[in-house]
C-alpha cells in the first residue's frame, strides 16, 4: 500500500472532531483511512499489519495560527504545541509507527473552537485537504516553522 491516512480527534470537542470528519469524507473516496477517535495508540497493530509505505497522521493542532490554516509539523516542532485530547503524545506515536513505516507525515489543522459543533471553517478547510490527499499533493502543504 502507497499510503494509510490516520485521523484523530473527538467527535464531541468542537473543531477537534477535525480527524474524523476527515475519516468519513476519505471513507467515501475509497482511500484508506482509520478514524481513530481518541486513542490512536489502539491503532498501532493494525497500521503495522497493513504495512503502508506512508503514513498521514491528521489531527487538530494549536500551532498558534489563523483558525483552518494547515500545516505539515515537523517532528522537532511537536513538542512546542498543543496537540488535541488524545491521551499518547503525537510524538511518541510517532516515533514509535517510524520502526515500522518508512514515512510518517503529522498534518495539523488550527482549530478555532474545542467545543460544541466542528466550525464550518474549518469544515471548509478539511474539504481543501481531502482533495490533496485524494490528489496526492499533500507535499504541496506548507510546512509549519
Amino acid at each position: 500500500m502507497d499510503f494509510l491516512v490516520m485521523c484523530i480527534g473527538n467527535p464531541q470537542g468542537g473543531d477537534d472532531a477535525i480527524g474524523p470528519y476527515i475519516a468519513g469524507k476519505l471513507k467515501e473516496l475509497n482511500i484508506d483511512v482509520i478514524d481513530c477517535g481518541t486513542t490512536p495508540e489502539n491503532y498501532t497493530s493494525v497500521v503495522k499489519q497493513i504495512n503502508p509505505k506512508k503514513l498521514i497522521i491528521i489531527d487538530a493542532a494549536d500551532m498558534g495560527l489563523k483558525p483552518g490554516e494547515i500545516r505539515i509539523v515537523p517532528k522537532e516542532k511537536i513538542g512546542v504545541m498543543t496537540i488535541s485530547t488524545h491521551g499518547i503524545p503525537t510524538s511518541v506515536l510517532m516515533n514509535y509507527l517510524e520502526q515500522y513505516v518508512k514515512e510518517v507525515i503529522l498534518i495539523g489543522i488550527q482549530p478555532q473552537n474545542m467545543s460544541g459543533e466542528i466550525t464550518t471553517k474549518i469544515k471548509e478547510k478539511a474539504r481543501f485537504l481531502v482533495e490533496s490527499i485524494k490528489d496526492k499533493k499533500i507535499n504541496t502543504l506548507s510546512v509549519l516553522k
